[in-house]
C-alpha cells in the first residue's frame, strides 16, 4: 500500500430508515390522538375515584369532604328541582355581560394604541398602573358607582378581561412584522384597508388567546365577587352552603363553576378556529 493510499480519507454514510411516523402518519397520528386523550380522561377520574375509596374507608372525613357521589346525587336532585338553575343562570348573565363590555373596549383600545404611538405613550402608564390592583380591591369603587344589585358585578368582570383583552391586542399589533406594514403601503392601502388586510389578520389571533384566557378568569371573579355583593349566583351558592355547614351543596357549586368555566373557554377556542382559519392551531397535530 502506498503512501498516498494511506492518507486517503474514508467516507462515512450514515443510513436513517423512516420510522412509523413517516411510513404512516395517519395511522401515527391518531395513536397519538388516542393516547393524549386517554391520559386527559384517566388522570382526573384515578383522582375521583381516590376520593371516593377515601370518603368511603373514612380516610376521609365525609362530612368535610363528601364523596363524589354524594355530590354528584344531590347535584341532580337540585337540578331536577329546579334549584339550581337560577345560580348557575344568574353567575352566568353577569360573565356574558361583563365580558361583552369587556372585550369590545379592550380590544378598541389596544388596536388604538398599538396603532398610535402618542396614544400609546400618553395612555400606558396610567393602565400599567391600574392593571396591577387586584380587582376584588375595586368592587367597593363599583358599589359605590353603580349601588347594589348587577351593576357592579358586571363591571367587575369587565374591568378583569379589559386588561387581559387589551394587553393581548396591543402586543399583538405591536407585533406584526414591518414587512407586512410595508407591503400594504406600497400597494397603495388605505388606513381601513390596511386594518382590514394586514392589521386584523396578522394580530387576530394573538387576540383570541387573551380573550380565551380572559375567559376562564371571569368565571373565577365573579365568583369571588358573588360572595361579598350578591344575593344569588354561583359564589354566593358556594359560600352560603359553606356557611351552613353544607359541603356537599358547595361542592356541588364548585362542580358547576368548574364546568362553566371549561364551557366558556372552549366556546371562546371554538369561536377563535371559526375566525382565525389561517392561524395554527392551539390543539391538532401531535407533537412529540
Amino acid at each position: 500500500m502506498t503512501l498516498t493510499d494511506r492518507a486517503a480519507p474514508r467516507e462515512t454514510v450514515l443510513v436513517r430508515r423512516p420510522g412509523p411516523r413517516e411510513l404512516r402518519p395517519r395511522r401515527a397520528h391518531r395513536r397519538r390522538r388516542a393516547l393524549e386523550t386517554g391520559l386527559a380522561l384517566a388522570v382526573p377520574a384515578v383522582l375521583v375515584l381516590w376520593w371516593q375509596l377515601a370518603a368511603t374507608s373514612g380516610w376521609l372525613d365525609a362530612r368535610i369532604y363528601p364523596a363524589p357521589t354524594t355530590i354528584l346525587a344531590d347535584g341532580w336532585d337540585r337540578a331536577l328541582a329546579g334549584a339550581l338553575w337560577p345560580d348557575v343562570w344568574a353567575t352566568l348573565q353577569r360573565v356574558l355581560a361583563g365580558y361583552a363590555v369587556g372585550t369590545v373596549s379592550g380590544y378598541a383600545l389596544g388596536l388604538l394604541m398599538g396603532s398610535l404611538a402618542l396614544v400609546r405613550a400618553a395612555l400606558e402608564p396610567l393602565l400599567d398602573a391600574l392593571y396591577v390592583v387586584p380587582k376584588l380591591a375595586l368592587l367597593p369603587v363599583f358599589l359605590n358607582m353603580f349601588g347594589l344589585g348587577e351593576g357592579p358585578q358586571i363591571a367587575l368582570v369587565a374591568t378583569t378581561v379589559f386588561f387581559f383583552v387589551w394587553i393581548s391586542t396591543m402586543a399583538a399589533v405591536l407585533a406584526v412584522p414591518a414587512g407586512h406594514r410595508d407591503a400594504g403601503r406600497v400597494f397603495g392601502a388605505s388606513a381601513w384597508q390596511m386594518f382590514r388586510h394586514v392589521l386584523l389578520p396578522a394580530s387576530l389571533p394573538a387576540v383570541l388567546v387573551g380573550a380565551r384566557i380572559a375567559a376562564g378568569v371571569a368565571v373565577l371573579v365573579i365568583v369571588a365577587s358573588e360572595q361579598i355583593a350578591a344575593a344569588d349566583g354561583l359564589g354566593h351558592l358556594i359560600f352560603d352552603s359553606r356557611a351552613l355547614f353544607r359541603n356537599d351543596v358547595m361542592f356541588v357549586g364548585i362542580v358547576c363553576v368548574a364546568v362553566l368555566g371549561v364551557l366558556f373557554s372552549e366556546l371562546v377556542r371554538l369561536a377563535g378556529r371559526f375566525l382565525t382559519p389561517w392561524a395554527p392551531r392551539d390543539r391538532g397535530r401531535a407533537q412529540s
